[in-house]
């Protein structure tokens, strides 16, 4: 059995995403296994704390940046430079992972997202002599937005003070062991730019369990679509898109929206904009099986290229098809006129030409949620995902 050293920006119980949860599952799949796991997190507080999650040791180390790079409230423009300069190689996190490592003893340190605390944890690791698997989760070590996404559309290429900013991430990255990619699209943006040369080079897609419900009642094209959108309420999710399409559809169909805002004024203003539409409706944080049980269609109109979303592998999971943009990660799950139908976010009528073609066709819709949740089976199988890590840190 192995001692393992976690890494990863956030931890529950603060979830920013599906990097955060797939984190969790892993490191408590692992200790349930026997092997000895230990998380090292970041938090707002001063210094570092020691608690326990599930049983798992968590530490949380304070950023040591000039904000919490968290919280709702925006910053202003020059304390955001300096947020991500200090963050291109910041040198006070070196002594939070240091002391950690002296602690927990691991043999092996797998580093999920690691905002925050930038690449300098691979220099603390390789001191003491220690492999390590970076599992790329987004795009933070060739982007200063860990998003690909500038002025309301996708990067093609990367842009000059990205590529300024993370330089020096492209030789350190050499010092990684095995660089893990949540899919095929993620690890290849990173191996076109010449990063992990000389590392193994592996991708695991993400997986999770989900529990067994039975399929919603096939919808007959007589009582109104439920429509369904979950997740965090931004521009690059496209969320205002997908208000706009609806909108602009003389159907029979509701649309619901859960999630909360990632900032206070923007969710307000989705708010605002779909105030005259009484088929649209916000739910707020809800649980995702409570809300798959009330849709027949799952939407993922995002604008930018998510490496590998758990929300498209857990709708299907659960019986839901998916109308997706071919964006990122997304074509790797879902798979056009099969489980659901890809649309293309540079074409704005693609949303709702794809929303018109399921609902004046029923059997079609009826017909992807049959093959959902079988087209995503790798995706629910944890144990396969932890067979493999387990092979990796042997």
């Amino acid at each position: 059995m192995k001692r393992i050293l976690i890494i990863n920006t956030l931890y529950a119980p603060y979830i920013g995403g599906g990097a955060e949860i797939i984190c969790q599952e892993h490191a408590e799949r692992l200790a349930a296994r026997g092997h000895h796991v230990a998380v090292l997190t970041t938090t707002y507080k001063d210094g570092i704390t020691e608690d326990e999650v599930n049983e798992v040791k968590v530490y949380r180390a304070h950023i040591e940046n000039v904000y919490w790079h968290y919280g709702k409230t925006k910053q202003s423009k020059r304390k955001r430079i300096l947020w991500h300069l200090r963050d291109i190689y910041n040198p006070k996190m070196k002594c939070y992972v240091r002391d950690v490592i002296k602690t927990e003893r691991p043999g092996v340190v797998i580093c999920h997202n690691i905002t925050g605390f930038s690449i300098s944890v691979w220099d603390v690791i390789k001191e003491f002599q220690l492999p390590i698997i970076q599992v790329l989760h987004d795009q933070y070590l060739q982007c200063i937005n860990s998003s690909a996404f500038k002025d309301g559309k996708a990067c093609e290429r990367q842009c000059s003070i990205c590529h300024i900013m993370r330089f020096p991430h492209v030789k350190a990255s050499r010092k990684v062991d095995v660089a893990v990619g949540v899919s095929q699209y993620v690890l290849s943006r990173f191996t076109a730019l010449e990063y992990f040369q000389g590392c193994k080079q592996i991708v695991i897609h993400n997986a999770r369990r989900f529990d067994d419900i039975p399929m919603n009642e096939p919808w007959d094209g007589k009582r109104p679509l439920r429509i369904g959108y979950i997740g965090t309420l931004s521009r690059v999710k496209g969320v205002e898109w997908l208000i706009h399409s609806f909108m602009e559809l003389d159907i029979n169909a509701t649309l619901t929206i859960a999630g909360c805002g990632e900032t206070e004024v923007y969710e307000r203003h989705l708010h605002e904009l779909a105030a005259n539409d009484n088929r649209i409706s916000f739910s707020g944080y809800v649980k995702s099986i409570e809300h798959y049980k009330k849709i027949d269609l799952s939407v993922i109109p995002s604008l930018w290229p998510d490496t590998f979303p758990t929300v498209a592998f857990e709708s299907c999971a659960y019986n839901v098809p998916v109308i997706a943009t071919n964006m990122g990660g997304l074509p790797e799950i879902i798979i056009d006129n099969t489980n659901g139908i890809l649309c293309n976010s540079k074409n704005k009528d693609s949303l709702k030409l794809a929303i018109m073609k399921l609902y004046n066709n029923p059997s079609i819709l009826n017909k992807y949620a049959r093959k959902a949740k079988k087209s995503v089976m790798e995706m629910t199988d944890i144990d396969e995902v932890i067979n493999k890590y387990e092979k990796l840190i042997q």
